[in-house]
């Protein structure tokens, strides 16, 4: 709210309306941030077993292997899903409201294509069959438009509802208690782990600028300086022996 009065006061000064900008005078608040919790590669292998024979199996899956948000896989549906190229649209989110569910644009205001794992496509895949199946029984065919994650009737599934599956799914697996947004948090931090390009995060991740990515994990990044140093240095130490061979 502060930086959006700013900038209006800013271009009402600009126009001569105003003589100074009141608001560049005033500290902006300081935005605090939720506690991060990670899964490393251990912890997800386990809450991925953990959910296999359930409901909660593709969307955990989903959620640490394509960083997706909540709203964003409740919202997918099968047409934004091509499993031959093997990568997902994440086109819409699904927001709880008081009277049900809205569905919106993606929380950067656009688009973006994901690529999937072959292991991902390969479980999508055998999802789909199920799925497909369980409509049939209920007199009813699978379409594009369906949803990926559904109530068993085909019915889109509340977001809040597969948070409330997620904390009993820990807890009765006695797994470390994180939120489902600390998944697609584990996603980008193994990328980021993993010497991935910070644009492909955050690309990945849908934010709207590689800013946002490098600030919401400055704290992997510094990790990486270090690392990038001494990879620079031994090409440096390698290409300056190989240098002193040649003349001697």
């Amino acid at each position: 709210m502060h930086r959006v009065l700013k900038q209006a006061l800013a271009q009402a000064v600009a126009w001569h309306e105003l003589v100074r900008n009141e608001a560049g005078a005033v500290k902006p608040p300081k935005v605090e941030r939720k506690q991060m919790n990670v899964l490393d590669t251990n912890a997800t292998a386990a809450l991925i077993e953990a959910a296999r024979d359930t409901t909660l199996f593709v969307p955990i899956l989903l959620g640490v292997t394509t960083g997706m948000r909540r709203g964003e896989v409740v919202a997918l549906r099968w047409r934004h899903v091509d499993l031959d190229k093997g990568q997902i649209s994440v086109e819409e989110s699904a927001e709880q409201t008081k009277t049900g569910i809205r569905y919106k644009p993606p929380k950067s205001g656009k688009g973006r294509t994901v690529a999937l794992p072959k292991s991902v496509v390969d479980e999508l895949r055998n999802h789909r069959i199920r799925q497909a199946e369980a409509l049939l029984k209920l007199g009813t065919r699978l379409s594009e438009d369906a949803f990926v994650i559904a109530q068993a009737d085909g019915n889109p599934l509340q977001p809040r509802s597969l948070t409330h599956a997620f904390e009993l799914l820990l807890a009765k697996h006695k797994l470390p208690r994180v939120r489902l947004h600390d998944l697609r948090h584990s996603h980008a931090t193994a990328m980021l782990k993993n010497k991935v390009h910070p644009k492909v995060v955050q690309e990945r991740l849908g934010h709207s600028t590689i800013a946002i990515t490098m600030d919401i994990y400055s704290h992997v990044l510094e990790g990486m300086q270090e690392d990038a140093a001494e990879t620079v240095d031994a090409a440096l130490q390698a290409a300056l022996i190989k240098r002193r061979k040649e003349i001697g």
